[in-house]
């Protein structure tokens, strides 16, 4: 394994801490002033649009992006340093892209969003890429990667234990040249963004099929089109993460879209979920340790500023065993991190498949002790909006449901494991 950096990450990784120190930080209490001021709280503040002109300006556009996704045209923006940009997207591998996924994790609400590379949409993207037909890569895949347009992706249900794929219930019925599309979806991430246009909706086609892993498929909906209902905002631990584009249940009642939405194939569904989701849950994983980074840097700002019984917080025993125990974990968890990128780079996801699940099971839940430990520190301060700590706690809590909870991942990584030792094995 060999994680030494070459020259072109280094210089990007560079680039892009200049921006977030000059740029993005500061844009944090400008965005939180704007957003109180706007008319919806959905709506953009005018500072998002102004960070995502200067990203791409500087070069620091679709960094999630490969060469691999098949894309030979060059997308035609001009950074500072007089490129033309790399095709769609910077063209790096995933063990190039994951310090620098690490630096925007620093700033959630903000960073990702700015440099085009924030969920649901990069999984949408790399989803059209690898299985759209020309027509859907033109009509919503370029706008995407243009940052003109935001996107959700439909799979989870109330009704249902969508934590088994094979439970969602959603009909996708076939009527002449249409699909007729019927269910409720919820917790759908970015649906209630005022630029959000179309929907990833994973539903039920064939539902007799003898496997049950062919009995979904995916379809195309545009989030205007008749029997579309975005009834409500969830809340994720009181919150409604705006920046994002909230959490919505949706409604489908007897949707109507052509047979030419379908993504892939009909009974693909499945497979194209677990295609999006391995490269979505190292993605969150390496924003995650950012965004512990961060909690670290706060909590020892905190510790030498602050007094308490007579000296500062930093000299107490346990706020130093608090920090020491932090950067262990830290770089536990990068290693891990940076070990499943190289190995999807090298032997592709499904040879990574551990991996994916282990730093799925970790690095949520270490992260989100790693900022219990910082609120704690900031007393009353790490439970309230002066700091970004709740929310980032917030954040990792929930990426311990999304994209599978970690019971589902030790599951699946405890009976790969034990199967090494069936009997009848060589």
């Amino acid at each position: 394994m060999d994680f030494a950096f070459d020259a072109r990450t280094v210089e990007l990784r560079e680039r892009l801490l200049a921006f977030m120190e000059e740029c993005v930080y500061p844009a944090e209490a400008t965005a939180a002033a704007q957003r109180a001021a706007l008319a919806s709280p959905w709506d953009v503040p005018p500072v998002v649009e102004e960070l995502k002109a200067e990203a791409r300006r500087r070069g620091l556009w679709n960094l999630f992006f490969t060469e691999e996704h098949g894309f030979t045209e060059e997308h035609g923006f001009t950074d500072e340093h007089g490129s033309t940009g790399e095709k769609y997207g910077a063209g790096l591998t995933n063990l190039q892209y994951a310090p620098l996924a690490e630096i925007t994790g620093r700033s959630p609400q903000l960073a990702p969003t700015a440099v085009n590379c924030a969920a649901p949409d990069t999984g949408n993207m790399e989803l059209l890429a690898q299985f759209g037909t020309p027509e859907q890569r033109e009509r919503w895949l370029l706008p995407l990667l243009a940052g003109e347009m935001r996107s959700a992706f439909a799979m989870t249900e109330p009704d249902v234990a969508s934590s088994d794929a094979t439970n969602i219930a959603t009909r996708i019925e076939r009527d002449g040249d249409t699909y007729v599309i019927t269910g409720r979806k919820w917790y759908i991430s970015g649906a209630l963004h005022p630029d959000c246009r179309i929907l990833i909706v994973m539903g039920v086609t064939d539902p007799d099929a003898e496997d049950v892993r062919r009995r979904q498929s995916m379809v195309l909906v545009p989030r205007d089109t008749p029997g579309v209902q975005v009834r409500r905002a969830m809340h994720v631990y009181g919150y409604e993460d705006h920046y994002h584009g909230g959490h919505a249940e949706v409604v489908l009642d007897r949707v109507r879209v052509p047979v030419a939405n379908l993504v892939g194939e009909e009974g693909g569904g499945f497979a194209i979920a677990q295609a999006r989701l391995g490269p979505g849950r190292i993605h969150h994983c390496m924003r995650l340790i950012g965004m512990a980074e961060r909690a670290v840097e706060l909590m020892c700002r905190r510790a030498v500023e602050r007094t308490a019984f007579g000296g500062p917080l930093a000299e107490q025993g346990v706020v130093q065993q608090w920090i020491a125990d932090s950067r262990v974990a830290i770089e536990q968890l990068r290693l891990l991190v940076l070990k499943t990128a190289w190995l999807m780079d090298t032997v592709g996801n499904r040879g990574a498949h551990t991996e994916i699940q282990a730093i799925k099971i970790a690095t949520p839940r270490t992260v989100a002790d790693i900022v219990d430990r910082a609120v704690q520190l900031h007393g009353a301060g790490g439970v309230g909006q002066d700091f970004p700590l709740a929310e980032l706690w917030a954040a990792a809590r929930t990426l311990r449901l999304a994209d599978g909870p970690d019971e589902v991942h030790q599951r699946s990584l405890a009976r790969r494991e034990l199967a090494r030792y069936r009997p009848g094995r060589p």
